[in-house]
C-alpha cells in the first residue's frame, strides 16, 4: 500500500463528500460518495445511483472507478468513501472486486462524515479476489 499524504487524503475526502451530495437514492435513502486518486494524480468522483429495478443501481465506488477507466486511468492509488449514515460505510464485495482490477494494493479511506476516518489496504478488505 503506497502511503498517501495528508493533503491527498483531504483532497479525496472533500471530493467524496461533494459527490455524496449528488447521489440519487430515493429507494434506500442512503447516499454514498467516492473519489479515486489515480496513478497519474487525477481524482475521479462518483455517487450511488439507484433505479426502480434495483439490480440496475450502481454504487458510488464503481461510478468513480468507471469514470477513471473511461478517462484512461487504469492504475488506482487510493479511494475515499463516505455516506450519510453517520458511520463508516465499507465498499460492497462487487466494488472491492472492481477496485482490485485497477489497484490491488490501493489505500481505502473510509470517512463517517463526522471526522472519524479508517484506513485499509484493499488487500485487507478483499483477501482472495477472483482472478483469471
Amino acid at each position: 500500500m503506497r502511503e498517501i499524504g495528508e493533503a491527498e487524503e483531504r483532497r479525496l475526502v472533500r471530493a467524496a463528500s461533494a459527490a455524496l451530495k449528488k447521489a440519487y437514492s430515493p429507494y434506500s435513502k442512503v447516499k454514498v460518495g467516492a473519489a479515486i486518486l489515480t496513478g497519474d494524480g487525477r481524482v475521479f468522483s462518483g455517487c450511488n445511483i439507484e433505479n426502480a429495478s434495483y439490480g440496475l443501481s450502481v454504487c458510488g465506488e464503481r461510478t468513480a472507478a468507471f469514470k477513471a477507466v473511461s478517462n484512461g486511468s487504469l492504475k488506482f492509488v487510493a479511494i475515499a468513501v463516505t455516506s450519510d449514515l453517520g458511520e463508516i460505510a465499507y465498499p460492497c464485495g462487487a466494488c472491492r472486486q472492481v477496485l482490485e482490477e485497477f489497484g490491488p494494493s490501493m489505500t481505502v479511506i473510509l470517512f463517517d462524515g463526522k471526522g472519524r476516518v479508517e484506513r485499509y489496504s484493499l488487500e485487507e478488505l478483499l483477501r482472495h479476489p477472483f482472478k483469471l
